[in-house]
């Protein structure tokens, strides 16, 4: 695993703690829904329901597939070698990736304005002066915009062991979390 990639594990974890005891367990990604889906008010119903049903598989994949013991809980240690597992996770993250980036475009015009992306981003728990950095690694148009499709590769990018140099990089830069 790249030096990059185990930084964006550590962040993930970080994150994922929505409740920060120490240790994921499924109430983290309840609370994280529930933020995520209050900055996310203009969505559609069906862009809400992907993203419930987004957080509750990743949910449901990292307990099967991580919590080694079955206590219910996902420790750093348990988490940290085989999160970034493209073959155990990447269907996973693909549905995310889908819903979040999908749920940031609530008009439908397949672009994505910064003030909801931040909001969508910090809902998750990034750090602002990241977010924004993410946001213009991803290229804005004009008017200060980035495509569904955009977001949504960044996102399954960020996942990957593989990856270096990627806009997602942004996140785990000084100052994030």
């Amino acid at each position: 695993m790249r030096d990059e990639a185990a930084k964006r594990v550590e962040l993930v974890f970080s994150l994922f703690d929505a409740n920060g005891n120490g240790v994921i367990d499924s109430g983290d990604f309840d609370l994280m829904a529930g933020r995520v889906l209050e900055a996310a008010a203009a969505s559609d119903g069906g862009a809400r329901a992907a993203i419930r049903a987004a957080f509750r598989r990743y949910w449901t994949t990292l307990a099967s597939e991580l919590d080694a013991n079955g206590d219910g809980v996902i420790t750093v240690d348990e988490f940290r070698p085989f999160v970034l597992d493209p073959e155990r996770f990447g269907p996973t993250v693909a549905e995310f990736a889908e819903a979040l980036s999908a749920l940031g475009d609530p008009d439908g015009d397949g672009l994505i304005e910064r003030p909801l992306f931040v909001s969508l981003m910090a809902a998750i728990g990034f750090a602002e002066a990241n977010i924004h950095a993410l946001f213009d690694a991803f290229g804005p148009d004009g008017e200060d915009r980035i495509t569904v499709a955009t977001w949504a590769a960044g996102i399954e990018d960020y996942y990957a062991p593989d990856m270096a140099g990627i806009p997602g990089d942004q996140l785990v830069a000084a100052g994030a979390v």
